[in-house]
């Protein structure tokens, strides 16, 4: 009898462990910061057509100002280069500075936005960090280049499409902004390319 008691506690035990593993296994991931946004934008705005595209530009905006600090602060730490590490910094300056509009604009307009870097982010972040010397600072430059052209690019379908007026006005004023950094971006990588 003391042994089928001993035997019962054993497999009691043993199933309060399988349970305990297997939720903590089936515990959820954290959703991306950008999808969380999106959600609620969508969840708020659903009917209102115009309010989701502006509100999905400037969630995209938020995300791109997010990776750039970062990116920026890195290439600060890790490059050996003084013109990488400079680009480095005036990225997060502006981007800060950019992160700051573009919230203060969400918030009037009741949008909500990813408030940490999103998971594309941190892969371009993950990707860039795996290099050193002159691949960091090349990889750098490419990432800039494309990343810039990209933003450029939504900010000026914005300029001509955003329904609401402060957000097309946003968009068209930051086009020059960014314009500049893209051309420091491919002198910057023409001047690597010698290396």
């Amino acid at each position: 009898m003391k042994k089928l008691l001993s035997a019962g506690k054993i497999i009691l035990g043993a199933g309060l462990i399988i349970i305990f593993l297997n939720a903590c296994k089936n515990e959820t991931k954290q959703e991306d910061p950008k999808e969380v946004a999106e959600d609620s934008n969508e969840a708020k705005f659903d009917s209102i057509e115009n309010k989701k595209d502006d509100s999905e530009f400037l969630v995209d905006i938020a995300e791109v100002n997010l990776a750039e600090i970062e990116i920026g602060k890195l290439a600060q730490i890790k490059s050996t280069n003084p013109e990488v590490k400079k680009f480095g910094k005036m990225l997060v300056d502006e981007h800060t500075k950019s992160a700051s509009e573009v919230s203060a604009l969400a918030k009037s307009k009741n949008f909500t936005l990813p408030t940490s870097i999103t998971e594309d982010g941190k892969e371009e972040y993950n990707k860039l960090n795996e290099k050193s010397g002159l691949d960091f600072d090349k990889k750098f430059a490419d990432m800039m280049i494309d990343g810039h052209e990209k933003a450029i690019d939504d900010l000026t379908k914005a300029s001509e499409n955003a329904k609401d007026e402060e957000v097309r006005v946003w968009a068209s004023n930051n086009i020059a902004g960014l314009t500049a950094h893209l051309q420091h971006a491919k002198m910057l990588k023409q001047d690597l390319d010698k290396k």
